[in-house]
């Protein structure tokens, strides 16, 4: 486990799932990916007592994707053990409901993440950013499958090709947010919308979950189809340059 994942079981049935590195962003590490996917395993048994998980982040901040020192440092290893995929796999199949509390920058699996996620709350400064293609990679968290069928490809092309950026309006208006909610208040409305959820009958809750979400099946093939391009890519000159391109500004 790791101090900069904080991992609480709130009243209600409500697990919150807090990214506390705000020193770095909350850019994700292999033992933080590790310690979210865990606290969504564990949150499926039929014993844990959770009925909904929230995801939010730190001091104004959500998540501002991998840390690239720590993706680098793994890159030796095959994508296909990385701490990363085997968060968003369990993403892919978690039964449990998640909700995402977005504050400031959500970038790459920041924004990816919430798309697996049943409602999606943002305060005003919340930016969402898909930057892969310009470190040499490819979408990931089945980005490149969820996102067209949500808001049409001629959107999804500019938002994973070209890497624009989107706030918080934007979010909703697109239908990837529920509601913009005041900072002050976006976690406990989270926290209020997840009890909700975690109070209603869990197998009728999950059977409604599994209409609206549609095809499991899709979304795990297209996890293990992005996983394999994005093994590919991150061994590939272009993102190497790119990964050192982004190391040598935090030396400056």
């Amino acid at each position: 486990m790791t101090d900069h994942v904080r991992i609480t079981d709130e009243p209600g049935g409500v697990r919150l799932v807090q990214l506390m590195r705000p020193e770095k962003k909350n850019a994700l590490t292999g033992a933080m990916y590790d310690a979210m996917r865990e606290a969504l395993a564990s949150a499926d048994r039929e014993d844990s007592g959770v009925g909904a998980v929230v995801f939010a982040g730190a001091e104004g901040v959500f998540t501002a994707g991998n840390d690239i020192a720590d993706f680098v440092a793994r890159a030796d290893a095959s994508f296909g053990e990385a701490p990363s995929l085997r968060f968003i796999r369990q993403l892919a199949v978690i039964r449990t409901p998640m909700v995402a509390a977005v504050d400031g920058l959500a970038v790459g699996v920041g924004t990816t993440l919430t798309y697996h996620c049943d409602l999606v709350y943002v305060a005003p400064a919340a930016t969402f950013r898909m930057p892969f293609v310009d470190l040499g990679l490819v979408p990931e968290a089945a980005s490149s499958y969820l996102l067209p069928r949500r808001i049409g490809v001629a959107k999804a092309t500019e938002l994973l090709l070209l890497g624009e950026a989107y706030g918080a309006d934007e979010a909703v208006r697109l239908g990837l947010a529920n509601a913009v909610v005041p900072a002050d208040g976006l976690l406990e409305h989270a926290l209020a919308q997840a009890a909700k959820l975690a109070a209603k009958p869990r197998q009728a809750l999950a059977a409604a979950r599994r209409l609206i979400r549609g095809d499991h099946d899709a979304v795990r093939a297209a996890v293990d189809a992005e996983a394999a391009a994005f093994d590919a890519a991150l061994r590939s000159p272009e993102a190497q340059a790119a990964f050192r391109r982004f190391l040598s500004r935090g030396t400056r």
